[in-house]
C-alpha cells in the first residue's frame, strides 16, 4: 500500500517540533508499506529554506520515507497576509508534488492548515483515491477563539471550507477525543471518525544521555530546573510562567528553562528583562533528538496554554514527552489533557493563567522530591501503556488498509 501525506509543517527528529508523522510513517514503512510525505521546502518554525537549491519539487529520503519538498513562497513569518501567501503557494505546489509521487492508494490531508487538507482532497480527486482527513487542531475555531481571525467574511469562508472537507473526506482521524464530539456537532457521522491519539515513542526516553553537559554549559549545575519545551507563541501563555518565576526570585534553588522559539520570543525576553528574572534562561530552539537529554536534566516540567474554551479539547505533544521522560508535570491546561494527567497520577493541575498557583506548584515539587519522583514514575508507566506510538501506527495501518480495500471493492 502506498500512502501520501500532505503536511506543510512536517519535521524530522533532526528538527524542532512534533514528530507524530515521522514516527507513524517509519513504522508503516517497517510494516511493508510505502509512505510519501509532501512537505514544504521552508521550515515552518524558522522560515529558512531547508533544501540546497530552489526547485518546484525536491526529492529526499528519510529513514525509508520518500520526502517531496514542494516550493513555498518565503513569507510565512512576515505578516498575516504573508502567511496566507505561504499557505496558498504550498497548496498549489503540493498538489503537483503529490502527483509526482505516482500511483497512490490513500491520500491523507492534515489540518491545520485547511489549505493543505484541500490540496490532499484535490490530489485524491486527480488520482481517484480515498481522502483521509486528519484533524490535529480545530481550525478555524482556535483562530476565532484567540481573536486571530476577526473578519466575518474570512470566518465564513474558513467555516465553509471546513464543512466542505468534512463532507468529502472518506474518513476522518482525530488526535483528541474531544474533537470527536465537535465533529459530530457539525453533522459528521460518528462511524466516519477514528481516534488515533497524540502520543510518544517511549523508547526515545529510555536511555537519555544525562551527562551534565547541559547544566554545565548553562551554569545550572546545582539548580532545580523547571523546564518548558515548545512554541513561544501567543497561545502558549508563557507570560504566566515568567510571572511565576518572578514570584520565585527569592528561591535561589529554582531555575526556569524555556526551550523553544516562536513569534513572541523577543517580547517575552524583553518582559524577562523588565522583571529582572535572573532565574530564567531562554535556551532557543532544539531538535527533537535533543529533547530526551534536556528532559533528563529537568526536575519539573511545565505545560501551559491560554484559558480559551477550545484549548480544553487538545492533547499537546509536550505533555506526552514529559510523561515518557518520567518527569512530574505542572499542568496549566484544562480539559481532556487534564484528564490524562490526573488518570496517570503524573502531575499537578493549576488553573490556566494563575501564576501564583504555578509558582506554588513548582515550589511544592522542589520541596518534596518523593512526590516529584512518584508523579514522574506514575506518568511514565501510564503513557507507555496507553500512548505508545507503535500502537497508534498499528491502528493507522489497519485504518488505511480498510479504507483502501473499501475503495477498491
Amino acid at each position: 500500500m502506498h500512502v501520501v501525506l500532505i503536511h506543510q509543517g512536517f519535521v524530522s527528529p533532526q528538527d524542532a517540533g512534533g514528530t507524530r508523522h515521522y514516527e507513524l510513517a517509519t513504522r508503516l514503512v517497517d510494516r511493508g508499506h510505502q509512505f510519501t510525505i509532501v512537505g514544504s521546502d521552508i521550515s515552518y518554525l524558522s522560515g529558512v529554506r531547508n533544501v540546497a537549491s530552489v526547485r518546484l519539487v525536491t526529492e529526499q529520503e528519510l529513514d525509508g520515507i520518500r520526502l517531496l519538498r514542494a516550493y513555498t513562497f518565503p513569507s510565512l513569518h512576515r505578516s498575516f497576509a504573508g502567511r496566507l501567501l505561504s499557505f496558498f503557494s504550498f497548496m498549489l505546489t503540493s498538489i503537483y508534488a503529490g502527483y509526482c509521487a505516482g500511483k497512490v492508494d490513500v491520500v491523507i490531508g492534515t489540518s491545520p492548515s485547511l489549505f493543505q487538507a484541500l490540496s490532499a482532497w484535490c490530489l485524491s480527486v486527480i488520482r481517484w483515491r480515498p481522502f483521509v482527513l486528519e484533524i490535529r487542531d480545530l481550525w478555524p475555531e482556535f483562530a476565532v477563539d484567540m481573536g486571530i481571525l476577526k473578519s466575518r467574511s474570512l470566518i465564513f469562508l474558513a467555516r465553509w471550507l471546513e464543512q466542505f472537507l468534512y463532507a468529502r473526506a472518506t474518513h476522518i482521524v482525530v488526535n483528541s477525543p474531544a474533537f470527536q464530539d465537535y465533529l459530530v456537532s457539525k453533522g459528521v457521522t460518528a462511524n466516519k471518525i477514528s481516534f488515533i491519539a497524540n502520543g510518544v515513542d517511549p523508547q526515545m526516553f529510555d536511555e537519555p544521555t544525562s551527562s551534565g553537559s547541559l547544566r554545565t554549559s548553562l551554569g545550572l549545575q546545582d539548580k532545580i530546573i523547571a523546564v518548558y519545551t515548545g512554541a513561544l507563541g501567543t497561545a502558549n501563555d508563557i507570560q504566566t510562567i515568567l510571572r511565576a518565576a518572578e514570584r520565585l526570585k527569592g528561591d535561589s534553588r529554582i531555575h526556569f528553562l524555556l526551550v523553544g522559539d516562536g513569534k513572541d520570543r523577543t517580547r517575552l525576553e524583553d518582559l524577562a528583562k523588565v522583571l529582572q528574572l535572573s532565574n530564567v534562561t531562554f535556551a532557543g530552539v532544539q531538535p527533537k533528538t535533543e529533547i530526551p537529554d534536556i528532559l533528563a536534566h529537568a526536575n519539573i516540567c511545565i505545560a501551559t496554554l491560554q484559558d480559551i474554551p477550545m484549548f480544553r479539547t487538545t492533547y499537546p505533544n509536550k505533555v506526552f514527552d514529559y510523561m515518557a521522560a518520567g518527569r512530574p508535570i505542572v499542568l496549566g491546561i484544562d480539559g481532556v489533557i487534564r484528564g490524562v494527567v490526573e488518570a496517570a497520577g503524573g502531575g499537578l493541575f493549576i488553573t490556566p493563567g494563575d501564576d501564583s498557583a504555578l509558582a506554588d506548584a513548582v515550589k511544592r515539587l522542589a520541596d518534596d522530591s518523593d512526590l516529584a519522583n512518584n508523579l514522574g514514575e506514575s506518568g511514565k508507566s501510564y503513557v507507555a501503556k496507553y500512548f505508545d506510538r507503535s500502537h497508534h501506527a498499528q491502528m493507522l495501518d489497519e485504518l488505511m488498509t480498510r479504507v483502501s480495500h473499501r475503495a477498491a471493492a
